[in-house]
Order: structure tokens, then C-alpha cells, then sequence
């Protein structure tokens, strides 16, 4: 990965579901090719987490969000920049079950209100991350058999527009309309081959600072997991 970061020189890079401690998260391979690292585990080990890499120094990170049940679980990571702001987000998945499910839920509840809260202090804010929720059905391969599919809820698509309408631009719909864009692929069935796929992970950006927007564009071909990068480039 860090061969592949270097070629692609981002001058931020926002990972998620790390499950890492900071100890095990070897920083000197992305040192070395001029990155800070700086990282907000679970507490629980193997589990969850976020980072932010950044090849410029902020002027202040934040480690969580300040509500206990996120934080616990490492789920947000802020880096504040002169004139941005830039989040690393992992939202939690329901597919394991009703108790995930409705955990998702909350989160989704208590985000919202975060953000909002935040944007008082912070209008400037760009949101980068796996949110585990497809929005439309133009964003999942089948959205008529994963209509009731944890993923792809009516709720959780309603809390998207919500998100969206409050004041949020979904960087990669602003130029590109078109079906069979995904970001993350089952590894069963043979998936990524066949572009049976779930776009799931976002960036966000206040409409605030929409005029310095130049492209998005997800980097499929990138298979690091099973999910690929999204790029944004801002002026």
C-alpha cells in the first residue's frame, strides 16, 4: 500500500476499519514516504478504528467525537487545516444482526447531531468514510433484492438525504450520474469481477467550500481490500 500511496500523492489520506492499536500500526513505512500518522483505535483490539495520514501538518487533531459509545468503538478521527477541515468516519454496520442494527441506528441519530453542532465551529468540513449505507438505488447492483438488506433500509437512505439536504455535497455525484460505480465488493461469488458491487463509502463536503471542488473519482482498480479509495481533489 504504501508503494501505491506514493504514487498517487494525496496530500490527506483518511483510512477506516484499521483494527489496529497504535503500537501495531507500523508508521514508519508511511514516514518514510512523508506522512504523518495519526490514529483513534477501539478499545477493543482487532476492532473498528480510524486514521488520518497527512502529508500536511494540522493545527489540530481531534481523537473521537466526544460521545462516549462512538469513541469507545473508534469511529472518528478530525484533522483541522487552516482553511478545512477534514473527518475520517467508520459507521457501524447492522448486517450482523437486530442489537448492530439498532446500535447503527443511534449512531446515525448522534452523528447528525454532532455534525450539525460541529458545523457551527467548523463550517468547513470535508467527511471522508465507509458509511455502510448505499443511498440510492443507482449505487447498489440489485437494489430490488436489497431493499430490506441492512445497508440499504429505507431508514438508513432516508437519514442520507436528511444528511445531504442539511447542507452536504456527495462529491462523487456532482459530475458522475452513471450505474455500476461501486466502492466495495462481497469476496464471495466472485464479486469485484463481475462489478456485483455496494457504493458505501463517501466524501462529504459542506457546501460552503463547493466552489473549491475540481473532481472525484473512485479509484476501483486499487485492491487493497474489499473496498477501493475515493479521491477528491479540492483547489
Amino acid at each position: 500500500m504504501p508503494h501505491w500511496l506514493d504514487s498517487v500523492k494525496a496530500d490527506v489520506v483518511c483510512l477506516q476499519e484499521i483494527k489496529a492499536m497504535p503500537e501495531q500500526f507500523d508508521q514508519t513505512l508511511f514516514n518514510e514516504i512523508g506522512y504523518d500518522c495519526y490514529i483513534h483505535s477501539a478499545n477493543k483490539k482487532g476492532y473498528s478504528g480510524v486514521a488520518i495520514l497527512s502529508k500536511i501538518k494540522p493545527q489540530n487533531v481531534e481523537y473521537g467525537c466526544g460521545i462516549n459509545e462512538i469513541d469507545f468503538e473508534g469511529r472518528v478521527i478530525r484533522a483541522d487545516y487552516k482553511d478545512f477541515s477534514v473527518m475520517s468516519v467508520y459507521f457501524p454496520s447492522g448486517s450482523s444482526g437486530d442489537l448492530r442494527q439498532e446500535f447503527k441506528f443511534k449512531f446515525l441519530d448522534l452523528f447528525a447531531t454532532y455534525i450539525h453542532n460541529l458545523r457551527n465551529k467548523i463550517p468547513n468540513l470535508i467527511i471522508c468514510g465507509d458509511f455502510n449505507i448505499c443511498h440510492k438505488p443507482i449505487d447498489i447492483h440489485n437494489p430490488v433484492r436489497n431493499k430490506n438488506t441492512s445497508g440499504f433500509l429505507p431508514e438508513e437512505r432516508d437519514w442520507m438525504d436528511k444528511f445531504i439536504e442539511s447542507g452536504f455535497a456527495d462529491v462523487f455525484r456532482i459530475e458522475n450520474k452513471e450505474p455500476h460505480n461501486y466502492t466495495w465488493w462481497s469476496y464471495r461469488a466472485n464479486a469485484r469481477a463481475k462489478n456485483l458491487g455496494w457504493r458505501i463509502d463517501y466524501i462529504m463536503i459542506n457546501r460552503t467550500i463547493i466552489s473549491k471542488f475540481k473532481r472525484s473519482v473512485i479509484l476501483s482498480k486499487a485492491k487493497h481490500s474489499d473496498h477501493c479509495p475515493v479521491l477528491l481533489e479540492i483547489a
